[in-house]
């Protein structure tokens, strides 16, 4: 059954219905076709009709088209392209959304936005992944172009020599030795095969740039210097240097003013006005002995003077320590308790005895070594200065002594300062009478007098720390101090 509409003058659009179509109340498909009058062609429009019952007031109008206007059908109809798929209205998910209520199209929507959100989740996984490939692919290829290469031979340099040849008498072209003619510097490497060869030609380093006792990587067969090497470290003598740098600070130290200023003098002033030295020509000292009883404050001393210079800390001593140290210059070696391979030297058949004398040679070889660097410094530390070997003590070596006795009583009361001013502490406690009563207390029995009083006050439960608390602190310090001695007697 078909029904004509005309749009404007010209009817151009013929709907035909299904078989059984045009029933009061029901909806049927339809196809629209252009009618033989209208310009356009393409292809059919499939609509959905609705007729209404016979008594309606509408009854005598044309079967209006739900889905459609007519104008957007003409449109549609004129254009010569073929017809979107977004013009077919009856698809299935059209039908079921139009047959669910708000509460399912709801849950449907929220099951859509969490599959966006998955999805958005993997793209963004495989994002990462994909960084990581690139890295490990950009990885990949430098260790390919790596193993293209040929492996260098390692050397060690052992000499640099100056060549000018002196002009002799002609030869004959067959007979000149080129070797023998060239001008420059010249080299004498030891390979590791256990090689050593003369190069007359050094090969792609400037030979301005080396020194005897560089490692360089030589070509196997013709032995020129393709590049220099860093130098080899033991794990060991790389673990002495300290990466953090002191904090300690010449203010943390109370009663010790006199031995600040000859530290200062003996190793900072060399290293941060070496000018004032050299006008003057006077040669620095080139280690420090610190000595005195336990806890009098050495090795805060010996922090203390590191943190006021920018120098490198090493803490011990090794074979392989002046190489490290001169390429770390300006540098500090700080030894503490020296006189564990310090000792004075005396025979024995003990193979232990002999290994500590052994080390403790090393260690004079060492210190001579520092010679020719100003800006390398020692300072050792020991409790017991008397046993120590007279050849560590002479004059170039350890130049300069500094005793630490144990504190006076205006120095006790300034350590105890030191050590409260982060407390909250009373303002009626009188730090001269705790002084007055922590005779013969070192600079460690001090800061742990603090710790135990703030220790007091805190079992119970005060917000600050009073007089009484440092007296308790005191003879609690003095009966470990007694414990201690009785212990050792």
């Amino acid at each position: 059954m078909g029904h004509a509409y005309a749009l404007g003058k010209q009817p151009c659009a013929i709907i035909r219905t299904g078989r059984g179509s045009g029933q009061p109340g029901t909806e049927h498909n339809a196809h629209v076709r252009p009618s033989s009058s209208c310009t356009s062609r393409g292809p059919p429009l499939r609509i959905r009709i609705f007729f209404q019952s016979k008594s309606s007031a509408a009854a005598t109008k044309p079967s209006p088209i739900r889905t459609r206007p007519f104008r957007a059908i003409s449109r549609a109809m004129s254009s010569s392209a073929p017809a979107p798929a977004a013009m077919a209205v009856d698809d299935a998910e059209d039908d079921q959304l139009a047959s669910m209520s708000t509460e399912e199209i709801t849950r449907a929507s929220r099951l859509l936005d969490n599959e966006i959100r998955v999805h958005k989740d993997e793209l963004q996984r495989s994002n990462l992944e994909l960084e990581s490939i690139k890295e490990k692919t950009k990885e990949n290829q430098e260790k390919i172009k790596l193993n293209k290469q040929l492996p260098y031979l390692v050397g060690n340099i052992v000499e640099i020599l100056e060549m000018n040849p002196e002009d002799e008498a002609e030869e004959d072209g067959a007979n000149i030795d080129l070797d023998s003619q060239r001008k420059g510097k010249c080299v004498v490497l030891k390979t590791s095969t256990r090689q050593t060869i003369f190069l007359p030609v050094i090969g792609l380093v400037d030979p301005d740039k080396l020194k005897p006792g560089d490692l360089v990587g030589v070509n196997k067969d013709s032995y020129l210097i393709l590049d220099t090497l860093p130098s080899e470290y033991d794990s060991r003598v790389k673990a002495m240097e300290v990466d953090e740098k002191p904090t300690e600070d010449y203010n943390d130290i109370g009663g010790l003013e006199k031995q600040i200023q000859e530290l200062v003098e003996a190793i900072v002033l060399p290293m941060t006005h070496k000018d004032r030295f050299q006008k003057l020509g006077i040669r620095p000292p080139k280690g420090v002995l610190l000595y005195g009883p336990p806890g009098t404050g050495k090795t805060l001393m010996a922090r203390a003077c590191a943190a006021q210079t920018n120098a490198t800390f090493l803490k011990l001593a090794g074979p392989q320590l002046v190489q490290l140290a001169k390429e770390k210059a300006p540098c500090i070696i700080f030894i503490d308790e020296i006189d564990a391979i310090g000792t004075k030297r005396f025979d024995s058949e003990v193979s232990g005895d002999r290994e500590v004398q052994r080390t403790m040679l090393e260690l004079l070889n060492q210190l001579d070594g520092f010679s020719s660097d100003e800006r390398i410094k020692v300072i050792a530390a020991t409790n017991r200065a008397d046993i120590l070997d007279p050849a560590l003590m002479r004059s170039g070596r350890l130049d300069r002594k500094i005793e630490f006795p144990h504190p006076s009583e205006e120095a006790r009361a300034r350590i105890l300062q030191i050590h409260s001013r982060k407390m909250n502490v009373n303002p009626d406690v009188n730090f001269e009478e705790l002084a007055r009563s922590t005779d013969d207390f070192n600079g460690a029995q001090l800061k742990a007098v603090c710790v135990e009083a703030g220790m007091l006050a805190l079992r119970r439960d005060a917000t600050e720390v009073t007089h009484e608390d440092f007296n308790e602190g005191i003879i609690q310090v003095q009966a470990k101090k007694k414990s201690s001695l009785n212990y050792y007697a």
